[in-house]
């Protein structure tokens, strides 16, 4: 029992010292948000990859695009009948 009283008193200790308008985040605060920090920029990274990926997809799309697009325009007016006769 004396065991317990003592660490109540120390609780009463604690509870008198502490200032409530004072708050920190100690050192779980900073891990916490050096991991959040981490996961951003891994996901900025990641996303900044897969906008490179959709750019190339794009350019590739309109080349194709503008390619059949001139072949189907050659195409027409060479099977189309001359009016020179």
């Amino acid at each position: 029992m004396a065991d317990m009283s003592a660490s109540a008193s120390l609780l009463v200790l604690a509870a008198e010292e502490f200032d409530e308008n004072k708050v920190t985040p100690g050192v779980l605060g900073f891990i916490v948000f050096a991991v959040m920090a981490l996961a951003v920029w891994g996901l900025m990274k990641s996303m900044n990859k897969h906008m490179e990926r959709a750019k190339m997809v794009g350019r590739e799309d309109e080349a194709a695009a503008s390619g059949a697009a001139s072949a189907s325009g050659t195409a027409s007016t060479a099977s189309a009948p001359s009016a020179e006769k």
